[in-house]
């Protein structure tokens, strides 16, 4: 064993984290859906969802065969749905294609949807022993420093170079460890800010720390200043009930239900609904950050109801949700705040914009590579984004627990 990881592994065993829920486990499953999560999002995050997660989906069979409102009103306020999505995806191709058995080497694990070269070698390490080498962006920044790396950690000729290290550095025994331990390393003590480098058990042969370098390694991007984006949102409440709309399955919130919106206040076609608007009353905007761009939100809540000779239905790819339904709906975060407030009395309020302004999809810390769509907005009424069924969001509960870090 090399001296990283001589010195990693002893550290890990005393100091690391060594309690987490899916640790002490060989169960594929349940280390998947922990990396999945893990993927972009921190331990606190995480910890709300994990346990509350498998309590409804317990095996990989379960969850293949939920429907889809289930499984993303179980992921809702996590983020990144295109994770739900593929982790779905994932539950089905493992029982189709492999017996609902999890393969068990990494370069298969790849292979599935949603996973990988970093995910499937945590994987195949914790659940299966294999001596694959990990390189999320916990890791990457301990490289970085510890061997004095100077490109940004994310480009091809650097990520190369990370690769080589990674693989030369395996210890041949107490691989699991050493896995966890540059996790929790980079985690606990070599951070993006603040490095607690007089504890690290590495630091004494650390070229960033021997040359004063923490603060500059690893290099990081040119950061970009965030687009500012604008929408308003249609609280059409008809009684109890508001009317949602589909998101489309890619791009942001994606397959989640949500306000119908519009880029001006008088955009939105209510006629065409069926509907027709008995008071209207403009909420407290607020700003929601994406990890690319910051949207402002411009509330409207609209009491509404049929047109004269109408009945109130459901239009195409719509539906009407009871405001008592809200906290086991699949939405988006910032729609399920602002449908409490509104169900609790609170959306005409000042109270409303203190309490929604703090929400925030950004990923501190880690490798962001959500794509996000250049306009965001539904498709038009009867464009092929939008259809009718019958599908409902899932009225199942969720929270959880846990992390590691993978990428």
């Amino acid at each position: 064993m090399g001296w990283l990881a001589d010195r990693i592994v002893e550290w890990q065993q005393v100091h690391g984290r060594n309690d987490l829920p899916w640790q002490n486990t060989r169960d594929p499953y349940r280390i998947w859906v922990s990396e999945i999560m893990l993927q972009q999002t921190q331990v606190s995050a995480v910890m709300r969802y994990y346990r509350d997660f498998l309590a409804r989906f317990p095996d990989v069979a379960t969850l293949a065969s939920a429907p889809d409102g289930d499984v993303m009103a179980a992921w809702s306020g996590l983020g990144y749905y295109s994770r739900a999505r593929n982790l779905h995806a994932c539950a089905r191709c493992v029982m189709d294609q492999h017996g609902g058995k999890f393969p068990t080497s990494a370069e298969q694990l790849q292979a599935l949807p949603g996973i990988g070269r970093s995910t499937a070698a945590a994987i195949a390490a914790f659940a299966f022993g294999e001596r694959a080498a990990i390189l999320d962006g916990n890791v990457k920044r301990v490289f970085c420093r510890v061997f004095g790396i100077d490109g940004v950690p994310d480009s091809s000729q650097t990520l190369r170079q990370l690769w080589v290290i990674a693989q030369q550095e395996l210890p041949d025994r107490a691989l699991e460890r050493y896995t966890q331990g540059l996790m929790d390393l980079g985690a606990t003590l070599c951070t993006r800010s603040r490095p607690r480098c007089v504890d690290c058990p590495v630091s004494e042969r650390c070229v960033a720390y021997k040359h004063e370098r923490t603060t500059e390694l690893p290099a990081r991007k040119r950061r970009r200043e965030p687009q500012r984006r604008s929408t308003t949102m249609f609280l059409l409440r008809r009684g109890e009930e508001v009317l949602l709309e589909r998101r489309p399955a890619t791009g942001i919130w994606g397959g989640l239900w949500s306000l119908p919106q519009a880029d001006v206040p008088d955009g939105l076609d209510i006629a065409a609904l069926g509907l027709q608007v008995r008071r209207q009353t403009e909420l407290p905007g607020f700003e929601h950050a994406f990890t690319h761009f910051r949207l402002w939100i411009q509330p409207v809540l609209c009491e509404v109801g049929a047109l004269s000779g109408n009945r109130v239905a459901e239009p195409a790819g719509s539906l009407w949700l009871n405001l008592a339904e809200v906290d086991t709906a699949a939405l988006p975060a910032p729609v399920k705040v602002l449908l409490r407030q509104v169900r609790d009395g609170a959306g005409s309020s000042a109270t409303a914009r203190g309490a929604v302004a703090g929400i925030d999809e950004r990923s501190p810390g880690e490798p962001r590579d959500q794509a996000v769509p250049s306009a965001f907005a539904l498709p038009s009424r009867g464009s092929a984004g939008t259809r009718k069924d019958g599908s409902r969001p899932s009225s199942r509960t969720r929270s959880g627990k846990a992390r590691r870090s993978s990428g």
